[in-house]
């Protein structure tokens, strides 16, 4: 006589739960047939019908249908001891090849690729791949930094993160900053469009037809951008900016201006003509610190969407297309949000310095001093 099967209950919770994995594209097929075990076993149907509709043994459905009714979804997950694919190396070969991936580099090269540590490591470039991504390895890839050694880090950094924090009522907060040296490049050849199974293509050269700057600032709490572009970029052109600026915010509100140490920020005419403006408040950002001034992240959307892949005849076309970029960005505008703490920045940083401490013991960098309390 046939055993009994298990009854299978599930509440709506469960039940939706089960359906989501069976169809998520991330579940791995063996939860999925265990999912629709369960599933069709809370129909009422018998382990036979079960496994003919689902094209498997009758000894895994009474397997998974116990194990749902002892474990719960939980135990749809989990891989019986003994099961499974066996590894074919131990933990000491993986970290092997995670040491010599960090501490040591090829015979007359920069970094390890897949292949060279498979064949140094005696093992297969796809095991290699494993490894480094499971420990979120990637030497062929370098990021760019730069710590600042101005002497009033910690003051400065203060001043501006709070503006973007805690910004003062009754006040508008710019990034003001140049983007200098936008070339206006023209291909030597027509850039063959985007179509099904090929990106679209440039040629490699390209003539060069001039250079613009651009000046801009970035309303922080509306994400709106003035620019302006000029031929040069010297204190005449900023004053003409600033006075842009005046006139795009008329009235007598504080506009705090967040800017860069370039040599044209501070020249003496500049200075007595803000001396002479007093709604305008200048903020500086530390030395090396261009990250901290938000409008180069707008210069980096400008780069990336509209002239990094443009084709321009002369410097006329180049500024139509900013002027362009600029007018769909303020129809709709999209504020930067900064969440960055002065704490969280100071601790990064100070982790920085002691890793570049202990790989050249003789170069010593400035530390920022305490904020007090």
């Amino acid at each position: 006589m046939p055993r009994s099967a298990l009854s299978v209950k599930l509440n709506e919770p469960d039940k939706q739960q089960l359906l989501q994995w069976s169809t998520a594209f991330g579940t791995p097929q063996q939860v999925a047939l265990r999912c629709r075990i369960v599933l069709t076993a809370a129909e009422g149907r018998s382990a036979d019908e079960i496994a003919a509709k689902l094209h498997i043994d009758r000894k895994t459905v009474m397997l998974w249908r116990a194990r749902f009714q002892q474990q719960g979804l939980e135990g749809l997950w989990e891989v019986a001891p003994g099961r499974g694919r066996k590894p074919t190396y131990g933990p000491e070969k993986i970290q092997s090849i995670v040491d010599a991936t960090l501490r040591s580099k090829p015979k007359g090269m920069t970094h390890w690729s897949c292949r060279l540590m498979a064949e140094a490591q005696d093992v297969s470039k796809s095991t290699v791949n494993n490894i480094w991504q499971s420990h979120n390895l990637k030497p062929h890839r370098v990021k760019t930094f730069k710590l600042s050694r101005d002497a009033k880090f910690l003051e400065k950094l203060t001043d501006v993160v709070g503006l973007y924090l805690n910004p003062p009522q009754q006040a508008i907060v710019l990034c003001v900053d140049e983007k200098t040296q936008i070339q206006a490049l023209d291909r030597t050849q027509p850039s063959l469009p985007l179509k099904k199974g090929r990106c679209g293509t440039m040629t490699s050269d390209y003539k060069r037809n001039g250079t613009t700057t651009l000046f801009a600032a970035l309303e922080v709490l509306g994400g709106r951008v003035i620019g302006q572009c000029h031929e040069r970029h010297r204190h005449q052109e900023f004053l003409r900016f600033l006075r842009r600026l005046n006139k795009e915010f008329p009235g007598k509100v504080p506009l705090h201006l967040v800017m860069d140490n370039y040599g044209t920020h501070k020249h003496a005419k500049v200075k007595a003509w803000l001396t002479r403006h007093p709604r305008f408040v200048c903020h500086f950002v530390p030395t090396s610190s261009s990250w901290l001034n938000l409008i180069e992240r707008w210069f980096g959307e400008l780069t990336s969407k509209s002239i990094r892949r443009g084709s321009f005849g002369s410097i006329t076309e180049l500024k139509q297309a900013i002027d362009e970029f600029l007018a769909a960005w303020n129809e709709k505008p999209k504020p930067f949000v900064w969440t960055a703490t002065v704490d969280s920045i100071v601790a990064k940083l100070s982790g920085c310095r002691q890793t570049l401490e202990q790989i050249k013991p003789g170069c010593t960098l400035p530390r920022s001093r305490k904020a007090k309390k």
